[in-house]
């Protein structure tokens, strides 16, 4: 039945049971979600110029669900098992969010949802596009091969 092709996943998260671990994953009840659309800097990354872009994602990641309901709609699973999912806190969606303010890339490899958004906070220099960070999936290319340590 064709229901089933289109069927998704919600789960509230109460506001006070929700665990950031980086500037695009959050857990809640044994579940892992990685927001969809987005690549937020690696919480260890830090900019050229030194600007604590992974951390200071995921403190505004932290920032956007602390007191407010978190709703997931789950869209897919990645190759670590976490569900890649839309969240939204109070009905704002996080990627979107996060990209907007120049706190994540938008992750046009899997979507181009939030590419708008990615294109104002470039032009206007938000987080990570004043400050000459590589993109989260170079900075990780680049750690994963032994001579760059």
């Amino acid at each position: 039945m064709r229901l089933a092709a289109i069927a998704f996943i919600l789960a509230a998260l109460p506001a006070h049971a929700q665990t950031i671990t980086d500037g695009d994953t959050l857990k809640h009840g044994g579940t892992t979600y990685r927001l969809w659309g987005i690549d937020a800097p690696e919480i260890k990354q830090d900019c050229p110029d030194g600007w604590p872009a992974g951390r200071l994602a995921t403190t505004r990641l932290q920032d956007l669900v602390k007191g407010r309901q978190v709703v997931c709609e789950a869209k897919d699973r990645d190759q670590h098992g976490r569900t890649i999912a839309i969240c939204r806190a109070a009905g704002e969606d996080l990627g979107a969010t996060l990209v907007r303010e120049g706190m994540a890339w938008a992750f046009i490899r899997y979507s181009r949802d939030y590419v708008d958004q990615q294109a104002r906070a470039k032009a206007a220099k938000l987080g990570i596009h004043g400050h000459g960070c590589a993109p989260a999936w170079e900075w990780r290319a680049r750690r994963s091969r032994p001579d760059q340590g």
